[in-house]
């Protein structure tokens, strides 16, 4: 396997787990980036930009290889960086986190919203993961038909009082919370204020003139082993749930239907925080490292912002994912649904893949981009092989 980059002297093995990836875990296409105390230590890429560009012999002999600029869609790792802005909101006096949400948009008062506060928004605590009627790729993307649907919806439960993952409903909340707020687009304000001064190939809505730089993504099949073991299958609840149409679990994924083609050029230039983000490895882990301490002279969060995103606000089992995760403002936070680095870890996966992270008490900030999809959709084993050789290199041996 021909791997570009560099890694620092003690991070080996974080580029040993990136080759395996490729020759045991059927990795086509990949990068991953480090940093530690806001300097970054590893810088990895392989592999081909299309998922798809091996299916032939005469694709194979001219796939396009993954460069120092690939970026690809990173699916719900999108939701971490997402999260920041009204975090950032917060931290600028512009947002009330305990205010409703109706404060900022009268219209979501309607349906028995008027007590939906901004952190139940954010902490997937809203009772909106779903639509009594689902959205086309057209109304997904349009900018419009998410609010209005979602001004309208009744919650599936009391809002605040129990959880549920927002898989698809959190792109057109946050991003009217944003919007009403700011007078700008999420994407906007994540590129103005955000991806500018860090210098991040990231974007919520992506430009024209950067459509050549991304991959195609698509899924891979799934591997007869992991780690050297039979793959574990899931848990009889979460495939009936995955299987049963009128479940939440089935709802929330379905909220856009039919699917959308992540590959199509409309839905990567669509501002959906929740699900369409593109981005590079390197842009991932800068960015979350800039939310832990300084980067380069830029740094996101203050202490107490730090604070509220890694505090945990929804925790045990999850009404749409039925297995028990944990949530602050918008980050998943370490656990069995979401193995991080360590118990004060946050970030976000992007399902089949991506994953973003920071861990504030060693330093580490970690971005792994992909474009292979697998069914999973938190704990991927290749994301989670390179999260155990970075524990590797900070955890000091026999602790």
């Amino acid at each position: 396997m021909d791997v570009q980059g560099t890694v620092e002297a003690g991070f080996e093995p974080v580029r040993d787990a990136f080759v395996r990836n490729f020759e045991r875990l059927g990795e086509q296409g990949a990068a991953v980036a480090v940093y530690r105390d806001g300097r970054k230590v590893v810088d990895l890429w392989a592999g081909t930009r299309d998922v798809d560009a091996g299916t032939s012999a005469a694709a194979a002999g001219a796939a396009a290889p993954w460069a120092l600029d690939t970026a690809q869609v990173v699916r719900s790792a999108t939701k971490g960086i997402a999260a920041a802005v009204p975090l950032l909101l917060h931290q600028r006096g512009q947002i009330d986190l305990d205010a409703p949400v109706g404060t900022y948009w009268p219209e979501f008062k309607a349906a028995g919203k008027e007590r939906v506060l901004v952190r139940h928004l954010l902490a997937h605590r809203a009772g909106l993961p779903v639509l009594d009627r689902p959205l086309t790729p057209a109304e997904a993307v349009d900018g419009e038909s998410g609010a209005r649907a979602l001004a309208a919806q009744r919650p599936a439960w009391e809002p605040g009082t129990d959880h549920g993952y927002h898989v698809h409903t959190y792109s057109w909340l946050v991003a009217e919370l944003v919007k009403r707020v700011t007078g700008r687009t999420i994407g906007r304000w994540v590129a103005e204020e955000i991806a500018r001064p860090l210098g991040l190939d990231f974007w919520i809505g992506l430009p024209a003139e950067e459509a050549h730089r991304v991959g195609r993504i698509g899924p891979l099949p799934e591997p007869p082993t992991v780690g050297g073991e039979l793959r574990m299958r899931p848990k009889r609840s979460v495939s009936q749930a995955y299987q049963d149409p009128e479940s939440l679990t089935r709802r929330a994924f379905g909220t856009i239907d039919p699917p959308p083609d992540e590959n199509a050029p409309a839905y990567r230039a669509a501002e959906l925080p929740a699900s369409a983000g593109i981005s590079t490895a390197r842009a991932l882990a800068r960015c979350y490292a800039a939310m832990i301490g300084p980067v380069d002279g830029h740094r996101l969060f203050a202490p107490a912002t730090l604070t509220l995103a890694r505090t945990e606000e929804s925790a045990g089992p999850d009404r749409v994912l039925v297995v028990a995760t944990r949530f602050g403002l918008g980050f998943m936070l370490h656990g069995p649904a979401a193995p991080l680095l360590a118990p004060g870890s946050f970030g976000h996966p992007g399902r089949g893949g991506s994953l973003g992270f920071a861990d504030p008490e060693s330093g580490i900030a970690l971005g792994y981009v992909t474009n292979g999809m697998r069914k999973g959709v938190t704990a991927d084993p290749r994301a989670q092989a390179l999260v155990r050789a970075v524990r590797s290199t900070v955890t000091p041996e026999g602790a």
